[in-house]
């Protein structure tokens, strides 16, 4: 499902938050990745489980194991500068090619503008940093012993889809579903999505690499949960 557009009649601030993350994502990719190219900054600054529970900087080239124990493949590790931990920040920013930047500044472009119409600059900012360390403790909590690196905005934005999912269900949306190109409510666009990322994250072993579908699950959930708090006061 790709979005296209949807309804924004009722937005009454520039959703300057929003641009910001879109900037930052599309800088960081474009001269601190440099379009990919930088792999050691990418792999530095990418969020590794097995870092993570053991607090400790892998470097060198470290095998993945499927989950018989059998090597399948490795990976490259450096040096992380400012510690294991604040990759759950700066992994966020990241991306793994301008496909994967694309499909997701798409995605935040259309909906996140409505939830900081709603919750307001500094609130939806915090909402959005929220979900994307939700979304990153799911996945590691789904393996964690993994070496593989993850980064993206997925885990933030799959919150931001869950919060707008609640608060608008019925908003039309206009999305590419299924190679049409036609306008639907947000609970049918959105709902779509969410039993792929279920659907295909049941069938990808963990190890497979790819697309972090427990981020994108755990994101979306956290969303659903948290929109509601980070909303009280505001006329819902």
């Amino acid at each position: 499902m790709f979005p296209i557009g949807d309804d924004n009649s009722d937005r009454t601030i520039t959703p300057y938050v929003n641009y910001l993350f879109i900037g930052i994502n599309i800088l960081v990719f474009v001269f601190l990745q440099r379009i990919g190219s930088n792999e050691s900054f990418t792999y530095a600054f990418s969020l590794v489980p097995r870092e993570i529970i053991n607090g400790i900087d892998l470097q060198g080239l470290i095998n993945i194991q499927s989950a018989n124990g059998s090597v399948i493949g490795q990976v490259p590790h450096y040096e992380t500068p400012l510690g294991v931990y604040f990759n759950f920040l700066s992994s966020m920013f990241m991306h793994g090619g301008f496909m994967h930047l694309f499909g997701n500044m798409l995605f935040l472009w259309v909906f996140g503008d409505n939830l900081e119409n709603l919750l307001g600059h500094a609130r939806y900012a915090a909402f959005y940093i929220v979900c994307g360390l939700a979304a990153a403790v799911a996945q590691i909590v789904m393996d964690t012993d993994s070496v593989i690196p993850m980064l993206g905005a997925s885990g933030a934005i799959s919150g931001v889809l869950g919060g707008y999912l609640l608060l608008f269900p019925t908003r039309r949306v206009r999305a590419l579903i299924f190679n049409f190109l036609t306008e639907v409510p947000a609970f049918v666009a959105l709902g779509l999505w969410i039993g792929m990322q279920i659907l295909q994250g049941y069938f990808t072993p963990a190890e497979a690499g790819g697309v972090a579908y427990a981020a994108h699950i755990g994101g979306f959930f956290a969303g659903l949960i948290l929109i509601k708090i980070f909303a009280i006061g505001r006329k819902v």
